[in-house]
């Protein structure tokens, strides 16, 4: 599990692949890339006064990592089980050790095939990103990070490191912004504007962002007429950030918007993938101040 290098290394085929877990009775997914092993149930240290859903912290390789328990974020019955697993997730340029009841199958799938939550049953404060069918089961993909933002908001995204730049008056650019948090759909409305961008138009996903411009490309073949730059999230329902930059970088009208990816998916090991498919530039999540940098760079 800790070698998936090799995995999917065409970018922007719109697929991804989701290491199966349960926690109780239910089963969940993690993206195979933001996994970089999993094993067997360590010692754990306790930490007075920490997070309630933070078991402690373990040591692993040298490298001091904390034990977020699954059952407590979720809030569903613990249970003893001879399966237990820790999954070893890095995203957002850190290291998190999930603890789980049990690892069952890796699944390649289609981000099309992702359903979106629905409200009635989501509420405000669900973990659930994504609902995938399979057979007669259902496995719910989960935003991991809100819950890490959840356990520590200083992991956020920060609005104190965007007014450091001063006040800019940038209301004549339009941004566009695929991002499937609502969160972090917020966040960046509300930190874009601290940045001085106003006029923002958001999409839930890369497929609704696509159609989008493809529609402003019939009114007008100089996209630039009416939008200035794309931000995209990579992890989305229906189409991901890469499947949608490619789409982009090969649509003769649309090809010369510059596309800059926004993700906690931007590790050196995984940078190649959104140089494939044309990519302008890549920024991690949390580094708001960074891409609005990047913002000004590449904006006409």
């Amino acid at each position: 599990m800790s070698d998936h290098k090799g995995i999917l290394l065409e970018s922007g085929t719109n697929e991804l692949e989701i290491v199966e877990f349960q926690v109780g009775s239910n089963n969940f997914g993690i993206n195979v890339i933001k996994v970089k092993e999993i094993i067997q149930p360590i010692a754990v240290t306790y930490i007075p006064h920490a997070h309630p859903h933070v078991e402690g912290i373990v040591q692993l390789r040298g490298e001091v990592l904390p034990v977020v328990n699954m059952s407590k974020v979720l809030g569903l019955p613990a249970i003893n089980s001879e399966q237990e697993k820790y999954i070893v997730a890095e995203f957002n340029k850190q290291r998190v050790v999930f603890h789980v009841d049990n690892v069952t199958q890796i699944h390649r799938i289609s981000w099309n095939q992702i359903e979106k939550p629905s409200n009635i049953y989501q509420g405000g404060t669900s973990h659930v990103i994504g609902v995938i069918k399979r057979d007669d089961v259902m496995i719910l993909l989960l935003d991991f990070e809100k819950i890490i933002v959840d356990i520590n908001p200083e992991s956020g995204i920060n609005v104190d490191s965007v007014k450091k730049l001063g006040h800019r008056e940038r209301s004549n650019k339009k941004i566009v912004v695929a991002e499937d948090s609502p969160l972090l759909r917020k966040l960046l409305h509300d930190t874009l504007n601290e940045a001085g961008y106003v006029n923002l138009e958001f999409f839930e996903n890369g497929k609704d962002t696509l159609n989008y411009l493809e529609q402003l490309e019939k009114v007008s073949p100089d996209i630039s007429e009416h939008v200035q730059i794309v931000v995209t999230d990579i992890e989305m329902p229906q189409m991901d950030g890469h499947a949608l930059t490619r789409n982009i970088k090969e649509n003769s009208h649309l090809s010369k918007l510059p596309v800059l990816i926004f993700s906690s998916l931007i590790t050196d090991d995984l940078r190649h993938k959104g140089d494939q498919v044309g990519a302008e530039d890549q920024i991690s999540k949390p580094e708001i101040a960074e891409l609005v940098l990047k913002i000004d760079k590449f904006i006409l």
